[in-house]
């Protein structure tokens, strides 16, 4: 089928990844070099010429992607990207399993403002990467695997896990740090299938675990390079996880590395609820992270 075919070098780079490519590197080697406080301004741009970038990369090889297709749905990706990880942030108030410096720098409204545009660029450069991904054939032509969330009963199991995961947060915080990276998704994504939204199990269900491993590969790029980024950074975060504070790759525990696997599963479940209740429906297929995904 075409669907199936490797479109790489069929379009050229367009404009839009030169402008991200010219951001990266002028807000990397700022984020590195400027003395004083900067990341707070510095983190956006370089993060947006990221995601611009990756998006023109997908262009390339498929002759779509999330900016071409509808701008509008593309700057919903930054809106809802900025609450969703706000929610992650209030579990850490209960967990600290992360730590900004220079807090104190910052008036409350001015974190809240810096930080609300920081976090507005997570959801686009995963969904972004992982639309990347799936261009691949060797993605595109993955065996099936087990069917998961096929039946009434598993869909109640994943919900139950979910919600006691949660409760662990609360009660149990030093030994649930990777509770805070699952527990969502467990909830969420039964919670979307009631509800007539996109969901992953739809696919799992049936033992196709494509859209899942592009989910997982491009949390694992982005996390490389968010964790790279911040290392020479200020202000940046560092860690403090329970039993798996060792061998560090950058800042970040190598374990903890495994975290951003159900990471990206927690933010394509977050969206969908939400783009679910305040999109239009369309929206709910406007991520094609396989290219037989069609809009409607």
């Amino acid at each position: 089928m075409a669907q199936n075919k490797d479109l790489r070098g069929k379009n050229k780079f367009p404009w839009w990844g030169w402008v991200g490519l010219l951001f990266v590197l002028v807000f990397w080697y700022l984020n590195w070099h400027l003395e004083g406080l900067r990341t707070h301004i510095g983190f956006f741009p370089l993060w947006l010429g990221y995601c611009l970038s990756i998006d023109a990369l997908t262009y390339m090889r498929k002759g779509n992607s999330l900016i071409s297709r509808n701008l509008l749905a593309y700057f919903s990706l930054f809106i809802v990207s900025a609450p969703a990880w706000w929610l992650f942030e209030l579990l850490n108030e209960k967990a600290q399993y992360w730590h900004y410096t220079h807090r104190e720098e910052f008036t409350d409204v001015a974190y809240f403002l810096y930080a609300s545009m920081s976090f507005s660029t997570v959801i686009p450069a995963i969904f972004g990467t992982s639309e990347w991904m799936g261009s691949f054939r060797w993605i595109q032509n993955m065996a099936s695997g087990p069917r998961i969330g096929n039946s009434r009963s598993s869909r109640l199991i994943m919900l139950t896990l979910g919600l006691l995961m949660f409760a662990c947060l609360f009660i149990y915080p030093q030994y649930s740090a990777a509770f805070i990276w699952m527990s969502l998704y467990l909830i969420l994504d039964p919670l979307n299938n009631i509800l007539g939204h996109r969901t992953l199990i739809q696919h799992t269900g049936r033992g196709d675990w494509k859209e899942v491993i592009a989910l997982w590969v491009a949390s694992l790029i982005c996390g490389f390079f968010w964790e790279l980024w911040n290392i020479y950074s200020s202000p940046k975060w560092y860690y403090t996880v329970p039993y798996v504070d060792f061998w560090h790759v950058f800042e970040m525990p190598l374990l903890g590395y495994l975290g951003y696997l159900p990471f990206a599963l927690e933010l394509f479940a977050l969206y969908h609820l939400l783009i679910g209740f305040f999109a239009k429906s369309k929206w709910q297929s406007y991520l094609q992270i396989l290219p037989e995904v069609q809009q409607n």
